[in-house]
């Protein structure tokens, strides 16, 4: 090829290396933070079957992969170290889609504005940005709904 033309090879192949590296870069920087669901969910209860929310679940074609998980959360407010905890009812999965699954309590009605449901679900969606939706179940009304956020 000659003395130039091997050059010329190597710099085109130089070049591309870099470029590959600057998107790999780039694309890492710009992705939203979000936790490994595995790792979170690490600690989950077992499944239990004789829930009447998990029985209703299966019954509408859902498999329920995890249990009641407890996060805990330390809030730093003006120096005062602050303690809370988070709770994720279930995990459940249909055709490969991943959802949160909150279910109905009666001392803690939701209220079905976009507002109440913002202020009570959005942070299931933020928690694990990568799930489908938060699946809100109540088993003594026997229905499930399904919640998804759409920002921008």
């Amino acid at each position: 090829m000659g003395k130039y033309g091997d050059w010329l090879v190597m710099l085109v192949a130089g070049s591309l290396i870099i470029y590959w590296l600057y998107r790999l870069f780039y694309r890492w920087l710009h992705e939203p933070p979000s936790m490994n669901s595995k790792l979170l969910l690490s600690n989950a209860e077992e499944v239990r079957e004789d829930d009447e929310n998990v029985r209703f679940l299966e019954h509408r074609g859902y498999e329920v992969t995890y249990g009641r998980y407890r996060l805990p959360i330390t809030i730093d407010l003006d120096g005062q170290l602050l303690q809370s905890r988070l709770f994720i009812d279930l995990i459940a999965e249909k055709d490969g889609k991943h959802y949160i699954v909150k279910t109905a309590r009666d001392r803690m009605p939701i209220d079905w504005t976009g507002s109440g449901v913002r202020d009570r679900l959005m942070v299931y969606a933020l928690l694990m940005p990568e799930s489908e939706g938060i699946l809100f179940v109540d088993g003594k009304e026997r229905t499930i709904r399904t919640i998804t956020f759409r920002f921008g």
